[in-house]
């Protein structure tokens, strides 16, 4: 992709990387992704992030075309020192030679654990919220967003073009020659962007919503967000982009439930449409998500939009399938909030798996609704009818949590 002016002489220099699949070395992109960059063109030209490594050509042209030269650039602006960020950012500096790098306060310390920078002579100065920075025409303003997701977060607010570069915030992964959420499907952004929360955002929830306050109490006027990650909203988009993330931060509870299970020789899976069944006989929603055929990051996706986590596992040397493990592990990390859970789960001759699943959840703060069900061998008709029931209980406790939250 070559440079595409945003805004008059503020232009994206990023790069698209259409054939990743594999983002922050733990989560799935589908659709691939794109580390933005911006610049610019000032009597300080400035240049804001730089791209993962692997793609520095494709940003280097960029911001050669944008700026005139790589030499032209003055200032460089790291909002965010993670490598998809800053992955060429030693090269940066030593090929554009800026006048001054400006970071976070956090960045600053950060900065030589992950670049080695002290010997190299780099002229760095940290700015913390509330400062300004003139680079002629434009101002720069800047917000320290401390883990969102990293300590050294920050956006960069830019007033005479209303444009807010966001970091980490309200990204997507999707590789496309478009650059603005108006130009793709609707839908399609939505749920892009749910599942980046879901699995990059979700635990730093209270951190969106204190960052809301905070740029509402700085006066910020926004008619554009540029993310590092995806397309960019401009215009009314911007109030959608604040919308989808005050609701996907906010955490209320739904009539969905999710159920997530391992199983050997189907024993479990039987339970889990059982109990599948006695939830939407009691009018919930309901997706059954086998773990050795979803991978983590789709099945947080979809927990995210749910009012209940079912999870179920045979006993297997007493404990549980490692891919229940994993999945249970990955979950906790995320710090999902305001949900009911069931456990489920077939035994042999121990029987510990639904224990070790209720305590799993009970760590999360998850409400888990009685003690489970659990049968030996194959459930017969009885131990469905339970399960049945037990699907119809969770739909009760999901009911009561979400009057609780005050949801309709």
């Amino acid at each position: 992709m070559r440079p595409v002016e945003i805004k008059k002489d503020i232009h994206w220099v990023g790069a698209v990387d259409y054939n990743t699949r594999d983002f922050h070395g733990y989560a799935l992109s589908p659709n691939g992704t794109t580390y933005n960059a911006f610049l610019i063109k000032d009597e300080k030209v400035t240049l804001f992030d730089t791209v993962k490594h692997g793609h520095e050509d494709e940003f280097f042209e960029n911001v050669a075309l944008a700026a005139g030269s790589l030499e032209a650039v003055d200032y460089l602006v790291v909002n965010h020192l993670e490598p998809d960020h800053a992955g060429c950012l030693v090269e940066t500096v030593e090929r554009v030679k800026p006048e001054k790098i400006f970071c976070s306060p956090m960045g600053l310390k950060a900065m030589d654990s992950l670049y080695h920078m002290k010997d190299k002579g780099w002229n760095i100065e940290a700015l913390p919220t509330g400062a300004n920075l003139s680079l002629g025409r434009h101002t720069l303003q800047f917000l320290e967003t401390r883990m969102l997701h990293w300590p050294d977060n920050m956006m960069t607010y830019i007033p005479e073009a209303k444009l807010l570069i966001s970091s980490d915030a309200f990204g997507q992964n999707l590789a496309s020659s478009e650059r603005f959420v108006d130009e793709v499907d609707r839908a399609k952004l939505t749920e892009l962007m749910r599942e980046y929360f879901a699995n990059i955002v979700l635990p730093f929830s209270p951190i969106v919503q204190k960052t809301f306050e905070q740029i509402q109490k700085l006066g910020w006027e926004i008619d554009m967000i540029a993310p590092d990650h995806g397309l960019m909203f401009r215009g009314k988009d911007v109030a959608f982009a604040i919308q989808q993330y005050a609701e996907l931060a906010a955490q209320h509870p739904t009539r969905r439930a999710t159920i997530l299970f391992d199983t050997m020789w189907h024993s479990t899976e039987t339970m889990a449409r059982a109990i599948g069944d006695g939830l939407k006989d009691a009018g919930c929603e309901v997706t059954l998500m086998h773990l050795k055929a979803n991978h983590h990051t789709s099945v947080m996706t979809e927990v995210s939009r749910s009012g209940a986590v079912i999870v179920g596992s045979p006993t297997h040397n007493n404990g549980i399938l490692p891919y229940v493990a994993g999945a249970l592990q990955y979950m906790k990390g995320l710090k999902p909030q305001n949900k009911v859970g069931g456990v489920f789960g077939s035994f042999g001759w121990s029987g510990e798996s639904v224990k070790i699943i209720k305590e799993w959840l009970t760590s999360m703060n998850i409400d888990v609704v009685g003690e489970g069900v659990r049968t030996k061998n194959v459930p017969d008709a009885e131990m469905l009818a339970q399960c049945f029931d037990y699907g119809r209980q969770i739909a009760q406790a999901i009911e009561a949590k979400m009057e609780a939250c005050g949801v309709k």
